[in-house]
């Protein structure tokens, strides 16, 4: 392997950027095999932890080292069930609500967010080094959120706007060692292709996830297949895969038909442990866990069906008990 200057990174000294982004030019998860990632991080930190994290920022417990010891235990419980059940394993960045506008709210300034998704990044890489194993390789991705509510898109960017507003921060991705660049509930189409648009300026692989309401669709109205059909064909087909999350299954299952081409290019699920609406969801005062057996058996119907979906998690209301779930029920559908 040739080694330039730019090969490495002086904040690690000599340890090469190429070993760090150990899976940046050839994701594992392409292949057949079952990968598994972290549930609900926000909503078990706040509900389970008692930790409080303003406006859902988790990155904001990196600030101090019993924030830091948190998260590390948080991705631990996760991953010790991946490596329980010799599948693989996506660390995903705390850092959904680590951009411009949500630092402005929290009293971050520019190098202070950046240091902030630059630390988020370098604690999975720490993470990796301690955990991984040979049956279960674990990719390190960064995580980006949607600029506005993550129920409600707001004032839509266009996709140029949204390219420059999401540059910075996938740039520190990259900088760090991240493998990719995962995109979590995005509600609108052209934010999604403003995300992949510099995501892949930077050399980065990206998975674009959009949540969609009880109806199936995006929470600005057009249907998923639409959706990823306008982005694929904006950007060239550039998101290594899609994701759908923050939605329960029977919001999206009856949407997915087998031989479509565009739900070939899903990938992966991150479903709420809720059968609950967004509007429902953020008007409550306890927590929605639902049913962990439950969650596990619906996707393996999905599994079943869409045997190319290998990329599972959970979002809200999920914790550890719903991924124990899910990768018992898969693991007996593969």
């Amino acid at each position: 392997m040739v080694k330039t200057a730019a090969a490495f990174l002086g904040r690690w000294g000599f340890r090469e950027v190429t070993d760090m982004t150990r899976y940046r030019d050839a994701l594992p998860q392409l292949g057949d095999r079952l990968f598994l990632t972290d549930g609900g991080i926000e909503t078990t930190l706040i509900f389970h932890e008692g930790l409080d994290l303003p406006y859902f920022a988790a990155f904001h417990l990196l600030k101090d080292a019993g924030g830091t010891g948190a998260l590390k235990d948080y991705y631990r419980r996760h991953a010790a069930i991946a490596r329980d059940s010799g599948t693989g394993f996506i660390l995903e960045s705390a850092t959904w609500r680590a951009s411009a506008d949500w630092g402005d709210k929290l009293g971050y300034s520019r190098n202070a967010l950046d240091d902030a998704n630059r630390k988020a990044i370098e604690m999975l890489h720490e993470l990796r080094d301690e955990l991984e194993t040979g049956a279960t390789p674990m990719v390190v991705s960064g995580c980006v959120g949607p600029r506005g509510d993550g129920y409600d898109p707001g004032s839509v960017m266009t996709a140029a706007e949204a390219e420059a507003y999401h540059a910075r921060q996938i740039g520190v991705f990259a900088e760090a060692g991240a493998d990719m660049v995962t995109a979590i509930t995005m509600t609108n189409v052209p934010e999604a292709i403003g995300v992949t648009r510099a995501a892949r300026a930077r050399g980065m692989p990206v998975a674009i996830s959009f949540t969609v309401e009880t109806d199936g669709r995006l929470p600005t109205g057009e249907p998923l297949w639409d959706a990823v059909s306008a982005v694929d064909s904006a950007t060239g087909s550039g998101p290594a895969y899609y994701m759908i999350n923050c939605a329960h299954p029977s919001h999206f299952a009856g949407q997915l038909e087998a031989g479509e081409a565009w739900v070939d290019r899903i990938r992966g699920l991150r479903a709420n442990a809720s059968r609950c609406s967004h509007a429902e969801l953020d008007q409550a005062t306890e927590l929605d866990t639902g049913d962990p057996v439950e969650l596990g058996r619906l996707y393996r119907e999905l599994r079943g069906r869409f045997g190319h979906i290998n990329v599972l998690g959970g979002c809200c209301g999920t914790d550890h008990r719903h991924i124990e779930q899910i990768c018992d029920h898969c693991r007996q559908a593969a």
